[in-house]
Formats: C-alpha cells, structure tokens, sequence
C-alpha cells in the first residue's frame, strides 16, 4: 500500500531529515484510543479468523518490538500498549462480543 501525501512548508518547519518529518506524520495519524483499535480490527475483515484478543496481543507484540528502536519517540508507543492492556483486562472481564459491541458504536 502506497501513499502519496503533500506536506507543505508549514508542517515541516523546525525538522531537519525526512525521519523526523515521516515520524511525526505517524504520530498524527496513529491508534490513540481503545476505540480507534476496536475499530481497526473491526475494518481488517478478519473476525471469524483471527480473534480480537490474538490481534491484541499481537499489536502488543509489534509495540513492543517498536520499543526498542532508539529513534522513535516511546511516549505514543507506551501509550498504545497501555489500551492494548486494558483492552485485554475489559475481554477477560466482559467477553470478546461484548468489547466488540461497545467500541464498534
């Protein structure tokens, strides 16, 4: 999957190399809510296949692993593996179909 995005002058300003500019435009555009992940899985087309907690905990995984490259800012990451976590903790509590209904509103 390509995307072909302008960036104008104004949203790069103060940034010296295309990291710094690609990391702040995934930073605009990630997961921040447990909403926003729901949703996601939810738009994947994979229930039935793949439950929601094992694309949980694989998220966890991949976030994880993103932790430990020195160049990324952790603060967007920590945060996402933190509503993976009480995304687990509310399916263990209340069930897959459940979650599922809440989020997908």
């Amino acid at each position: 999957m390509f995307f072909i995005i302008h960036i104008d002058e104004t949203f790069t300003s103060g940034f010296r190399t295309i990291n710094q500019i690609v990391e702040k435009i995934i930073k605009n555009m990630g997961i921040k809510t447990t909403s926003d992940y729901v949703k996601f899985y939810i738009n994947l087309d994979i229930q039935g296949k793949v439950s929601l907690l094992s694309f949980i905990h694989n998220e966890k995984m991949v976030l994880k692993q993103k932790l430990e490259n020195k160049k990324l800012d952790k603060e967007p990451i920590i945060n996402g593996i933190k509503i993976l976590e009480g995304l687990i903790e509310e399916i263990k509590k209340d069930g897959e179909p459940k979650v599922l209904e809440k989020y997908n509103r």
